[in-house]
């Protein structure tokens, strides 16, 4: 506004020096510059006041990106047809969870004598029913490996072919309800000169197809 107060003051003093026959066009002109002083400062005000609010606005920081949680294993499950697992881990098949506990060598068990060049190996395993209805259960659903190549290098528990000798034993068939537990030993015969072992499971169906296999290694000392 004082810009535009300067501007009318000089039109009066020209219209008094050249007369009235002058003073519309030096009054039109006076109000031109007038006005395009006025759009200037209002312009250059607004662009101030622009920037000020510019300069006023917080820097957002990019929020930082959230990794994906680890996914955490207390249980070891099939994953395509194979799983293998130690001492003391829950391998959970289709019909059933099992777990070898311990194991270890002796020269005989509760009287019973390996053949000649073998000695046992005593597993304490648990076993449960994970599936909807009751299962039977046989010894021969677990063999022991020695982890060789050679073709004969497994076997099944004695109970596959004995009596069993100790009420520690798990039966050569036996029942398990729906989330029923039980927990026993398996005997297999084994080469006197291995120390390091697997005791798998093969799932079989009805429909005469196998499932996944399952492998527990583990090394076992003489007691």
């Amino acid at each position: 506004m004082k810009k535009f107060s300067y501007v009318l003051a000089g039109v009066v003093l020209s219209a008094c020096l050249v007369g009235c026959g002058d003073v519309k066009s030096i009054l039109g002109s006076a109000k031109e510059e007038s006005t395009e002083v006025v759009e200037s400062s209002e312009v250059e005000e607004s662009k101030e006041v622009e920037e000020s609010k510019e300069e006023e606005k917080p820097e957002i920081e990019d929020k930082p990106e959230i990794e994906d949680k680890p996914e955490i294993e207390d249980e070891v499950g099939s994953t395509g047809g194979y799983e293998e697992g130690r001492i003391g881990d829950t391998m959970k098949t289709y019909f059933f969870d099992y777990t070898v506990n311990s194991a270890y060598l002796c020269d005989e068990y509760n009287g019973y004598q390996p053949a000649e060049g073998k000695c046992l190996l005593v597993a304490e395993v648990t076993v449960k029913n994970t599936f909807n209805e009751s299962i039977e259960m046989y010894d021969t659903d677990f063999q022991i490996q020695w982890n060789s190549d050679g073709a004969d290098d497994y076997d099944f528990p004695i109970t596959a072919y004995a009596d069993p000798v100790s009420e520690e034993q798990l039966l050569s068939i036996y029942s398990l309800g729906i989330n029923e537990e039980i927990t026993g030993l398996l005997v297999f015969e084994v080469p006197t000169e291995r120390k390091d072992f697997s005791i798998s499971y093969l799932e079989m169906f009805d429909n005469d197809t196998d499932g996944d296999v399952y492998f527990v290694y583990f090394s076992a000392d003489k007691q």
